[in-house]
């Protein structure tokens, strides 16, 4: 799966419009010095062959050269710490209010907080992230001016305050926890209707011994599952939410290199998304098993 997806992100680059090493030399360079620059870098090859050799370096650990010569690891390695961190934090706020949501929701009678969470799960979940990046901005750095709306560096070039990280961790979070809530409400109502977990609630289990031995190794699967698409949907649109603050990482430079048609910067990027998002399904299976062998 993240060899194919490797090779359609490498496809796709090559067949949008435009040429990166002419617009890197300029308007004044001529045609012979720029296909001599994409003989330099290897660009006059067919795809499949800069595939394959891209490829072979990757396993080595070489993510190649961008267009300006600069190694691909070097310019990833001072944006990717900003980046964890942004997505690290949005996706522990996922994780913790969305499955904060879903067992309130699914333990007792709260017809009221059902209906309202179920409207707003849809609304959010409707919301792309610039959209939820935009209404933050006016609500919360214009009209009420708490936050600031741009992400100004330190001479590390980390954003220079904690509350930087705010909006852009709510931009990418909040849709996010609108699907995981509907994602684990379903997942932890089917666990609910087994056989054995009703036999437990008979039993006299209290709700939280029945939730975190019984119902959740059901549940976790499906959950963990889910979580591993929205570590894609988080990455994917940290390049829309780090370009609107003018966050000093990963998604930024993907978005200029998507531009200038770096494209190994861009293949080095999905890779390291891919092995994440793969190692997360991994994990869900892993689950699954553990969880099926619990129940037997």
């Amino acid at each position: 799966m993240l060899v194919v997806a490797l090779f359609a992100v490498m496809l796709a680059m090559a067949l949008l419009p435009g040429n990166g090493v002419r617009a890197l030399l300029g308007r004044d360079a001529t045609e012979t010095q720029v296909r001599a620059r994409e003989a330099e870098l290897g660009l006059d090859r067919p795809v499949v062959v800069r595939f394959w050799e891209w490829l072979s370096g990757l396993v080595r650990g070489d993510f190649g050269t961008t267009l300006r010569g600069e190694p691909v690891g070097d310019l990833l390695a001072a944006k990717v710490p900003n980046s964890l961190v942004l997505t690290g934090v949005a996706l522990l706020v996922t994780v913790v209010v969305a499955t904060l949501l879903a067992v309130y929701w699914t333990s007792g009678e709260r017809p009221v907080f059902r209906r309202i969470a179920s409207v707003g799960t849809i609304v959010v979940i409707a919301l792309p992230e610039f959209v939820v990046a935009t209404i933050a901005i006016l609500v919360f750095a214009l009209a009420l001016d708490v936050l600031p709306a741009v992400t100004v560096q330190d001479s590390a070039g980390a954003p220079r305050d904690p509350s930087m990280y705010i909006l852009p961790v709510i931009a990418l979070a909040l849709p996010q926890i609108g699907w995981n809530t509907r994602v684990f409400v379903a997942a932890i109502r089917e666990a609910r209707s087994l056989p054995y977990v009703h036999a437990a609630e008979l039993d006299g289990v209290g709700e939280a011994a029945l939730f975190v031995r019984y119902i959740a190794p059901r549940a976790l699967p499906t959950m963990i599952a889910s979580l591993a698409t929205t570590v894609g949907m988080i990455v994917g649109g940290s390049v829309v939410v780090e370009s609107l603050f003018n966050f000093p990482g990963v998604g930024a430079v993907v978005a200029g290199s998507v531009n200038t048609r770096d494209v190994n910067v861009v293949a080095a990027v999905v890779a390291c998304t891919g092995v994440v998002i793969l190692l997360m399904l991994l994990l869900a299976d892993a689950t699954r098993a553990w969880a099926k062998a619990r129940a037997e």
